[in-house]
């Protein structure tokens, strides 16, 4: 049986549109994922924010137009290229900024708030990358399979991470199917990203964009997707469950409300630093 929840749409005029999905207050049912964001973005939309307490990872997909121009008040900054991903582990606090790489073009990609153990949230921010062309993948008639986190078969992604996660990138031809292995311990969920996916046999799209979570119930630890009516693609989340309190104010989330306002305090008094100008 799937539980599923809602993706809702979000909008900021034509320059950003997303589907995004966010756990509740205690990042339930998708822990340790704090939220998902299946985002086009033509313009730069966002100024400059701060984080803490959790890692905001960007993967940009392959069909994306243009790259991200990304800079942090760690001094670093890179374009990240489709197929690439960028993760920044703010720690106790980091200021992050990203933008298209070219005006007038539209990067695809995923914003992905990822949760930090509580004692890796009072640690200093640090950030890694992954090329696209350092990306492991997966083929087999009618599918691909990109493992840009964790591993799948017998290839694993080049990045060791601060967090329990794995993401795949599938993509299927009309009338393949795939069938996924959950790691032991590891909660996981679907976004379908194009056409009409199939999760053990219930139909999934952006037309009627209801995310089944916490995959699967029963004991075979195995998902199938498919693709019953075209071309289609999805990508599959999953990680190991944190279970501790999050604490949110806007950009930040912590594991209890005095470290969420000794953050804040931090942020305030400039400690987080700044960025360099463009």
């Amino acid at each position: 049986m799937l539980t599923t929840a809602r993706l809702q749409r979000m909008n900021h005029g034509s320059r950003f549109r997303a589907f995004t999905l966010r756990g509740d207050r205690h990042a339930k049912p998708i822990d340790p994922f704090l939220g998902v964001d299946h985002a086009w973005i033509s313009e730069p939309t966002f100024p400059a924010h701060p984080h803490a307490g959790f890692s905001a990872v960007s993967y940009l997909f392959m069909d994306s137009q243009t790259g991200i121009d990304n800079q942090d008040s760690l001094g670093n900054r890179n374009l990240i290229q489709p197929g690439g991903l960028h993760w920044t582990a703010a720690g106790n606090g980091v200021v992050h900024e990203e933008v298209p790489a070219e005006p007038g073009k539209t990067v695809h990609m995923l914003q992905i708030f990822i949760n930090l153990p509580e004692d890796k949230q009072s640690q200093a921010p640090f950030a890694f990358s992954v090329e696209s062309q350092e990306v492991p993948v997966v083929h087999s008639p009618g599918v691909k399979v990109r493992v840009p986190l964790g591993s799948f078969h017998n290839v694993v992604s080049p990045l060791s991470l601060p967090t329990d996660v794995r993401l795949l990138d599938i993509s299927l031809e009309a009338g393949r199917e795939l069938s996924v292995s959950i790691p032991e311990g590891h909660v996981a969920f679907v976004m379908p990203i194009d056409g009409e996916v199939s999760v053990d046999g219930h139909p999934f799209d952006l037309s009627d964009p209801k995310v089944p979570v916490n995959l699967p119930q029963g004991a075979d630890r195995r998902v199938t997707l498919s693709a019953p009516t075209g071309n289609a693609k999805a990508v599959v989340f999953s990680g190991t469950p944190l279970n501790q309190p999050v604490h949110w104010q806007g950009p930040m989330a912590l594991a209890s409300s005095e470290a969420l306002t000794a953050a804040v305090a931090r942020y305030q008094r400039g400690d987080f630093g700044n960025l360099n100008l463009r």
